[in-house]
């Protein structure tokens, strides 16, 4: 039987939800536009710019936005028109940021797997030591 670590609860941010269910280029994880929040902004004169700025800096710092940056596929506005490129740098700051998120990942993962280990030993030595104790403890 293998246990499953408790998964991190995921955040959700009602204001991105629907700017993906309006916009292509949020639903598809494109590379936007820079400057998106001007648009954003002219078309949606009712958004709050605090909210939309945490939701623009989820949707930037998801690993599959990242993804779409490494690939180095143009840049869109909101009606998913071409309006730049990519840079070299940016693609190597994505880069950067995937390889650090993996390691984290794996060491945290390294770390959940030692201490399943060193509990499944401990309750296998108490189980040892009740065993000895039981059988020592009738004479």
């Amino acid at each position: 039987m293998t246990s499953q670590s408790p998964s991190k609860p995921v955040r959700r941010n009602a204001l991105l939800e629907q700017l993906q269910a309006e916009f292509a280029v949020f639903r598809d994880y494109k590379p936007l536009a820079i400057g998106i929040h001007k648009q954003l902004m002219a078309r949606r004169p009712d958004l709050d710019k605090n909210k939309m700025r945490v939701a623009l800096h989820s949707h930037t710092a998801s690993t599959r936005y990242l993804k779409a940056l490494v690939d180095g596929t143009p840049r869109l506005d909101l009606d998913g028109q071409p309006v730049g490129e990519v840079t070299a740098e940016q693609q190597a700051v994505a880069v950067k940021t995937l390889r650090d998120r993996i390691k984290q990942v794996k060491a945290r993962q390294k770390a959940e797997a030692a201490q399943r280990r060193a509990e499944e030993e401990a309750a296998q030595r108490q189980v040892k030591l009740q065993q000895l104790a039981e059988k020592f403890g009738k004479r």
